[in-house]
């Protein structure tokens, strides 16, 4: 005898009883790798005008014009002093250091290693960077110890009637 509640709802050779075949998953592998492709396609495409801008931006870098900026007076600084400033913005911060009578360097005052500030060290005649005993030479802003690898950024002066100008900024080929 067997009783109603006992008996099994379904064919017993189906192994696949606990799918409902009309409403299986409606997204497979293959759907999947296809939708993946598909949206990174679109990513990429959409990318685009936004690298063409950048592109545009970078050509431009070499020609663009900066106005002359007053820095300082030559009777204001001391050979072997230092004057912080900000150029080309006014969040870029920089430093003028003079070196003799008649010359005049300057320098993004950011290290190129993870953009902590230098300071001028006149008594060992370097530019420092507390972060990471990182060192650049002030006549030319190479590194010369730590982990930086590239110059700081030279800014470029002009000195007319008796004052120091921020006239432009020298770009680095990578």
């Amino acid at each position: 005898m067997t009783d109603k509640n006992n008996k099994i709802p379904f064919d017993e050779d189906n192994y696949t009883h606990n799918i409902n075949r009309n409403n299986e998953r409606k997204l497979d592998r293959r759907g999947f790798m296809k939708t993946l492709v598909g949206a990174a396609g679109v990513f990429a495409v959409s990318s685009l005008p936004w690298g063409a801008v950048a592109a545009k931006e970078l050509i431009g870098l070499g020609d663009k014009k900066y106005p002359k900026q007053k820095i300082v007076d030559v009777k204001s600084i001391s050979i072997g002093d230092a004057v912080d400033f900000h150029f080309p913005g006014e969040h870029d911060s920089a430093i003028l250091i003079r070196l003799s009578e008649e010359k005049y360097v300057a320098y993004q005052n950011a290290c190129t290693h993870l953009r902590c500030p230098v300071f001028w060290q006149k008594e060992e005649g370097d530019l420092l960077c507390p972060c990471h005993h990182g060192k650049f030479d002030v006549e030319t802003g190479a590194p010369t110890a730590g982990p930086p690898r590239r110059p700081l950024p030279e800014i470029y002066v002009k000195v007319e009637n008796g004052t120091v100008y921020a006239v432009g900024v020298k770009r680095y080929e990578a």
